[in-house]
């Protein structure tokens, strides 16, 4: 008797087939990379981080103008609106201001003369910098033309000095967003040694190391930022005096990754592949770093993720406070310190975007840790 096949479904039945193939004879990386792509949230997170980092990385580039430059007559100046399309094309300007002071509150009034018009022009001249710290430049991304009018390009207002907003915005990115990538470095690699050498071996070296653990969690953290910003050498400047802070923390904030590690060791020390390895001998540090280590990648990636956000926090929150940086270094939260005062949010509400800015980079730190852990999972399909 005979079989009658449908082409279609001959042509689907290959299609399947060749898939399978491909999935068995695939990596480990790329069924990761396979498994991400299908996080359409993390994919978007992934762009924003990296354009964030971008900004991080040539914020000099990115500013209209010198960050410390302030002017008085444009105190609590509000956003320029960027108008594209003129004389039938597309031609951003912005209008002139027309400067004056409230009688009764001496408060400045802004008020745009549709009269004069400026165009913007972008890759303008304006003050130099270094690029990285390494090229002279004095490009940046957009700017007005030289001109005798007292007239500025404030894309997202001035603060109380009359400094540019966006231009502070684009140098704080760099500090906020660098600040924690050395303090979770330090702690990872300490939990995972640390936590791995405790639930690997047990005992003795278990019991010392997780006293030490719950010594290190019992210091309450506020309190230790100030005396540790208070012991800091004097003529230090405020950057060095941070990052040394965030260092010391570090090498204390490894506890809970540590009690992670042990916990999955516990458990994976007995398995079988862990009995394969010791028979081959294997060295000890090595089955702990190359064969149980990456059996709970996922949720390693997960705790970076999520440990980044928690720094980029932290510094908002402490500046903010002025328990850690203060000016004239800028990050958000030092950028926040403008916003303590109702009466200023009030008469300029520009002044919180900053805080925006760090629930943007919180979210997509946590998106894009939620599509890797899902990449990693062994057990995901």
């Amino acid at each position: 008797m005979s079989t009658n096949h449908v082409p279609g479904q001959v042509n689907d039945e290959e299609a399947i087939t060749s898939a399978e193939d491909r999935i068995f004879v695939a990596s480990q990386w790329q069924l990761m990379w396979w498994r991400f792509r299908r996080h359409k949230l993390a994919i978007v997170s992934a762009v924003v981080i990296i354009a964030l980092f971008t900004v991080a990385l040539f914020c000099e580039f990115f500013a209209v103008e010198d960050p410390q430059f302030h002017q008085a007559s444009y105190s609590f100046a509000p956003p320029h609106r960027v108008y594209f399309f003129r004389d039938g094309g597309i031609h951003p300007y912005i209008y002139g201001v027309e400067f004056g002071r409230d009688p009764e509150t001496l408060q400045m009034i802004f008020k745009f003369n549709k009269d004069k018009v400026y165009p913007v022009h972008f890759f303008v001249h304006g003050h130099p910098y270094r690029v990285l710290g390494l090229f002279e430049s004095d490009v940046h991304i957009m700017g007005l033309a030289p001109t005798t009018d007292r007239v500025r390009l404030v894309l997202l207002g001035t603060d109380r000095l009359g400094r540019d907003m966006w231009s502070r915005l684009m140098y704080g990115t760099r500090i906020s967003m660098s600040i924690g990538l050395i303090g979770v470095a330090l702690s990872l690699t300490l939990g995972i040694v640390l936590g791995g050498i405790s639930g690997f071996y047990g005992g003795i070296v278990d019991m010392a190391i997780q006293r030490v653990i719950e010594f290190l969690r019992s210091i309450p953290t506020i309190p230790l930022w100030m005396s540790l910003a208070a012991a800091m050498p004097r003529d230090w400047p405020p950057v060095r005096v941070y990052f040394g802070i965030t260092i010391i923390l570090s090498l204390i904030g490894w506890t809970g990754m540590a009690r992670v590690v042990r916990g999955r060791f516990l458990s994976l020390r007995e398995e079988d592949f862990v009995m394969a390895a010791r028979l081959c001998g294997s060295a000890e540090m090595r089955i702990i770093l190359v064969h149980m280590v990456p059996s709970f990648l996922s949720h390693i990636i997960a705790s970076v993720t999520l440990a980044i956000p928690g720094m980029i926090l932290s510094e908002t929150s402490l500046s903010f406070l002025n328990l850690g940086l203060r000016p004239p270094v800028i990050s958000w939260g030092v950028l926040l310190q403008e916003a303590q005062n109702i009466r200023t949010v009030a008469q300029a509400p520009w002044l919180l975007l900053p805080g925006l800015a760090v629930i943007i980079a919180v979210l997509a730190y946590n998106f894009l840790g939620d599509g890797l852990r899902d990449a990693a999972d062994p057990y995901a399909r």
